[in-house]
């Protein structure tokens, strides 16, 4: 089995990043999906994710995978707080969501039948393994 180069695992974590950035403004600014607490605590993992490790790419930087770790393990966190949340693991006590504004766990946290915090875990997962593995080289 041939071995991924660091430049195509930076390259696959970039649009991995890339896409997944593109559909929560799809969500948000299309469907019209106001976005809840921990999904706008994932976004600020996101967003920053396609800026940082596209730069890199562009710029042949083979150690930004470094950051690319870093802020996909931080939203990864979240993420995974956030799945735990809508999957009754973390008590509803404990959830940061205010009473007037989107839910964490509701109906909308649903597209396609899959939790978007499971998305967003997958997404940030992926992310960080190509990540390292850019730097493995």
């Amino acid at each position: 089995m041939t071995r991924l180069s660091g430049e195509t695992a930076l390259g696959l974590a970039w649009i991995i990043a890339l896409i997944s950035s593109l559909a929560v403004l799809f969500i948000g600014e299309v469907l019209g999906q106001a976005p809840c607490v921990l999904c706008w605590f994932q976004r600020a993992f996101m967003f920053p994710l396609a800026i940082v490790l596209g730069l890199g790419l562009w710029w042949q930087d083979a150690r930004v995978g470094r950051y690319g770790l870093a802020l996909a393990l931080g939203g990864a966190a979240i993420a995974a707080w956030h799945l735990g949340l809508y999957v009754g693991l973390i008590p509803e006590r404990i959830q940061p969501c205010t009473a007037t504004g989107p839910s964490c766990t509701d109906d909308n946290q649903l597209i396609f039948g899959i939790p978007i915090p499971l998305m967003a875990l997958v997404a940030f997962a992926m992310i960080a393994v190509l990540s390292a593995l850019s730097l493995k080289e």
